[in-house]
């Protein structure tokens, strides 16, 4: 009975060390790898989320240094993008469950684009727990051009 024993022992403590030895260099618990370092550059353009859409067919990506997405929470992206000349400004937005995003241009000046990412919330539940990143766009009265798009984001609901 000891010997048997010892083997459970010996084979549990085998598990465990082939277990360890097959983690990944940069690997964090659980296996996720660290996240990229940011550009470099301050004029590179953001890159988009693995598995999240990348701008539409003849959508451009405007640099980093044209976006401020502060505002955002963690996670959301952060990509933009132009079309249409110029006269359209897409970004995508984060909604989940029961809520629905949409993109509304708040202001226009010569120096800043503000458009506000609004999530509306209509229940208060049972919802899914899933994440989607719908693309939105808004139009503008003028090519965008070498203007600033600021994103800010807000929820709005459930209902009390």
């Amino acid at each position: 009975m000891r010997r048997v024993g010892a083997v459970v022992g010996g084979a549990v403590l085998l598990a465990a060390l082939v277990g360890c030895a097959d983690r990944q260099d940069g690997a964090r618990f659980g296996g996720a790898p660290h996240p990229a370092p940011p550009p470099d550059s301050a004029e590179a353009a953001p890159q988009p989320i693995p598995g999240h859409p990348t701008p539409p067919a003849g959508g451009v990506v405007l640099p980093a240094v044209q976006v401020d997405a502060a505002a955002l929470p963690d996670g959301h992206p952060r990509l933009v993008w132009t079309g249409d000349e110029g006269r359209t400004v897409g970004v995508y937005g984060q909604e989940g469950g029961c809520g629905r995003v949409r993109a509304d241009l708040l202001k226009q000046t010569d120096s800043v684009i503000r458009i506000g990412l609004v999530e509306t919330i209509p229940t208060t539940g049972p919802c899914t727990m899933d994440l989607r990143f719908p693309p939105l766009s808004v139009q503008l009265d003028d090519p965008l051009e070498q203007r600033t798009v600021l994103l800010e984001r807000r929820t709005v609901g459930p209902p009390p």
